[in-house]
């Protein structure tokens, strides 16, 4: 249980500073910026929440969450001098922020016993809803319904944690390969263009 809260105090601060960066990239003011941060966070852990019923959600009765947004926020502005390349920052961040959360949903569905595919979902939902609400709200297509390799790579990274959890590995090392396996195949993506197919003509995009 203590790795698990690690996780979800390192997949809050890395989506904060992904919130912070996509803000400042759009060019908010400062409140503007920590609310970015704040629904990137925690975001798709209160849709999560929400659907297996537990309510009121996490960050409303543990205080700890808005606080690692608030000092993950006011970290990310402190470098706004120094880093040029907002959007480098932003898909670095959101990349392990996606592989924390969706660990964090996986084991989130299986202490409730539910099936695997559900848990996989759950991860899922918890690592990308957040960038679907900070997208939406920055007037922007959430990545996850264009064609870059966004939540593919949560749930690639769940079916592998199934796959090592039939080998009867320790919970530690399976959480380790699949957080890596979701960083590196989303930076990858990024970096070589990966694109899932498209059924629209390239004259119709």
């Amino acid at each position: 249980m203590e790795s698990l809260r690690i996780i979800d105090i390192a997949g809050t601060a890395a989506f904060s500073i992904a919130g912070a960066f996509a803000a400042m990239e759009k060019r908010l003011d400062i409140f503007g910026i920590f609310i970015i941060a704040f629904v990137t966070a925690l975001g798709g852990g209160t849709l999560r929440d929400v659907l297996i019923g537990n309510v009121p959600v996490s960050w409303m009765l543990n205080l700890s969450s808005g606080l690692i947004v608030l000092l993950s926020t006011i970290a990310a502005l402190s470098f706004t001098r120094v880093i040029k390349n907002y959007h480098k920052i932003l898909l670095l961040f959101d990349s392990i922020g996606l592989g924390f959360f969706t660990v964090y949903g996986i084991q989130t569905g299986i202490a409730l016993d539910l099936h695997p595919i559900i848990c996989v979902t759950l991860g899922t939902i918890s690592a990308c809803f957040g960038g679907v609400i900070r997208d939406i709200s920055l007037n922007s297509i959430p990545l996850i319904f264009e064609k870059e390799i966004y939540a593919t790579t949560c749930i690639a990274g769940g079916v592998i944690f199934f796959l090592l959890l039939k080998l009867e590995l320790p919970k530690l090392p399976i959480e380790i390969i699949c957080l890596s396996t979701i960083v590196i195949f989303r930076l990858l993506s990024v970096k070589y263009d990966w694109r899932l197919p498209v059924i629209w003509k390239k004259e119709e995009l």
